[in-house]
């Protein structure tokens, strides 16, 4: 369904430090950076779709984080969910919502929010029960 998705920050070197260790757990690479023009991009794939790209803002103003707007990174199993959520406070991300059930959503929904270092709101998900990884 989606080709990317792209973040804006305002620090690259932190940035990459940051979503370096936090997709890792969802075998989530960096397959291109390019530093002079503060851009990297991380995939399982990186021939392939979804993609997700790190940049600063091309147009020079600062990046800003929107309201309502959350990046959600799909876990196979609610083990990944908590590794992912640790790593990202690891790298000073502040939390917005530990890992747990969100039944609201959906039985299954087992997720947990972070803010990242730039304050763009991010989630990690599992949507399977527990004793079923994908």
């Amino acid at each position: 369904m989606f080709s990317h998705a792209t973040l804006g920050t305002n620090d690259f070197p932190r940035a990459l430090a940051f979503y370096d260790a936090l997709l890792a757990p969802l075998g989530l690479g960096r397959f291109h950076t390019d530093e002079a023009q503060g851009q990297a991009g991380y995939a399982a794939n990186p021939e392939a779709s979804p993609q997700f790209w790190l940049m600063r803002p091309i147009d020079g103003r600062p990046a800003s984080p929107g309201n309502g707007t959350t990046l959600a990174f799909e876990a196979p199993d609610r083990a990944t969910v908590r590794a992912v959520h640790a790593a990202g406070l690891a790298q000073g991300a502040t939390e917005e919502g530990s890992p747990g059930l969100r039944p609201h959503y959906h039985a299954d929904y087992y997720g947990a929010y972070l803010r990242d270092p730039d304050g763009n709101k991010l989630c990690c998900v599992c949507h399977r029960p527990e004793d079923r990884p994908e």
